[in-house]
């Protein structure tokens, strides 16, 4: 199966997605990610979390002016509907996510 762009993952009808702009070297991206994976199998099927490293795709994170790490993204039919800089408690990315929940 061919891979498929960041474009085409955003645009995808349907399950909104969850773009997660990270760094290896960041702490405060290593603590979100147990929150990250413990969201995406809690909403497996509806909704879908991918992270992407700045460091090796810096034109995705300057396209959406991603100035600090983690920053999150939610995206739902193509439009990013919710952003948030730094880490997220579990709690608050959920209440985030739930109204484009199918």
């Amino acid at each position: 199966m061919p891979k498929k762009s960041f474009s085409e993952i955003i645009n995808s009808p349907g399950m909104p997605v969850l773009v997660d702009f990270y760094a290896d070297w960041c702490g405060p991206c290593k603590a979100m990610a147990p929150v990250l994976e413990q969201l995406a199998q809690q909403h497996q099927g509806k909704l879908k979390v991918i992270k992407i490293d700045v460091d090796r795709n810096p034109a995705a994170a300057q396209q959406f002016r991603v100035q600090s790490i983690p920053t999150l993204i939610l995206f739902h039919k193509g439009q990013p509907v919710w952003r948030q800089a730094g880490a997220v408690p579990a709690g608050q990315l959920t209440q985030a996510v739930q109204p484009f929940l199918s």
